[in-house]
């Protein structure tokens, strides 16, 4: 096979229209998020409702997830991501004609149908294409993509709904992303290593059960749970806690606090890189270890302390990310498409579960409430990092990582 290496004119535009397709899938993605408590006051729903808004999208997206990865063995890769992208930044100008929440509802879980075609399948494009010793790089830089769009779409439509309303804001991020799709298709090389496969959902099934009898994967696929669970818990809530009292932000302040995704953007090619070097194992846990006290310090009455708790859970949440995506393609054995895919399935269900669930701890329990969730979902990624660690001891791949730092 020939493999796009690090330093060449191709990595380089693959980087690019990989980041490109990152920013436009999670600025379509996470737009609404810093809105919801607009869309309170607007159709009279509670937290933990308005929150619908994101959780039906990526749970519409993680099953679809399940089934589009295969069609890409079938249709090829780049063609399925570029679809998907272009049909979900359409569907993002008619949310700005929705008179209800219900319908509101209804585009969002189509969205997140089209949305799923670029990240079931950029994982498996990267690995096929990209050198193995720079795989953990090209995947954090991908990842940035996500970060930089997380954030964009943050901030755009906080200080856009500020200044005019939330049906304006949406459609600055359609536009946006439209930009971001033409980027995409001029700038993705195709795909070189792809080998076409006959789509039949009967094998599709079989090969997804297969990859839940791998106790390694599964191991990941409760560490994607986890991670996102925290992160989208977090941030679903924040603008709550910070536009009411005592901090009474404006929305376009909140939307502008979402800058710290920068630091997901380094630290999710930096932890990628250490992982590489010297093994996920150590790198992941110092990871959820980041993203726990990011969380406690958000407990703090001190605006600055709670930016920076912001800021280490959002840079943790990236690395960790970061690292058990590059793991799923040396704990699969077979059928990687598959493997990835089921690993995007528990990430966004733990999106979806969570960051609804957290609302009702919101309403209960207030600000320490959310924290006491997080707590306890990084307690379980301790344990099952460990349980990576204990049965990965022998991994050939992973013990090669080492021996080079």
């Amino acid at each position: 096979m020939t493999y796009i290496q690090k330093g060449t004119p191709q990595f380089r535009k693959t980087s690019l229209a990989m980041f490109a397709g990152g920013f436009c899938t999670f600025a379509i993605l996470y737009c609404l998020q810093p809105l919801m408590p607009e869309f309170s006051k607007q159709f009279g729903v509670s937290p933990a409702t308005a929150s619908l808004s994101l959780s039906v999208t990526t749970v519409a997206m993680a099953v679809t997830m399940l089934f589009v990865s295969a069609l890409s063995d079938a249709k090829g890769r780049k063609s399925i991501m570029g679809c998907s992208l272009g049909g979900a930044a359409l569907i993002a100008l008619l949310l700005t004609f929705s008179p209800s929440f219900g319908q509101l509802l209804a585009l969002r879980i189509l969205q997140g149908v089209v949305l799923a075609g670029l990240p079931a399948v950029a994982m498996t494009y990267l690995s096929e294409e990209v050198d193995p010793h720079s795989l953990g790089y090209a995947m954090g830089l991908y990842i940035s993509g996500n970060s930089v769009g997380g954030m964009g779409g943050r901030i755009v439509t906080g200080m856009v709904a500020d200044f005019f309303d939330w049906r304006l804001a949406v459609g600055a991020i359609a536009a946006l992303s439209i930009g971001a799709v033409v980027l995409f298709w001029r700038w993705l090389p195709a795909s070189r290593n792809f080998q076409k496969r006959k789509y039949e959902l009967r094998g599709i099934v079989k090969a997804l059960l297969s990859q839940c009898r791998n106790p390694r994967l599964l191991c990941l696929y409760g560490l994607g749970f986890v991670l996102m669970g925290c992160f989208v818990t977090l941030y679903n809530y924040i603008s709550y806690r910070l536009i009411d009292p005592p901090f009474s932000l404006s929305q376009a302040l909140v939307g502008w606090i979402f800058i710290v995704y920068l630091t997901g953007t380094i630290s999710s090619t930096w932890m990628g890189r250490l992982a590489d070097l010297y093994g996920r194992y150590a790198v992941m846990s110092i990871a959820l270890l980041l993203i726990l006290a990011g969380g406690l310090l958000t407990l703090s009455s001190s605006l600055l302390a709670i930016v920076v708790g912001i800021s280490l859970l959002t840079f943790g949440f990236f690395g960790g990310h970061s690292i058990a995506s590059s793991w799923i393609g040396i704990a699969a054995t077979e059928h990687k498409a598959q493997a990835s895919s089921l690993y995007l399935f528990f990430y966004y269900l733990g999106s979806s579960v969570s960051g609804t669930v957290g609302g009702i701890f919101y309403a209960h329990y207030g600000w320490s409430g959310v924290i006491a969730m997080i707590a306890v979902y990084m307690a379980v990624g301790l344990i099952l990092s460990g349980a990576l660690r204990h049965m990965g001891r022998n991994d050939r791949a992973d013990h090669s990582s080492r021996m080079v730092g």
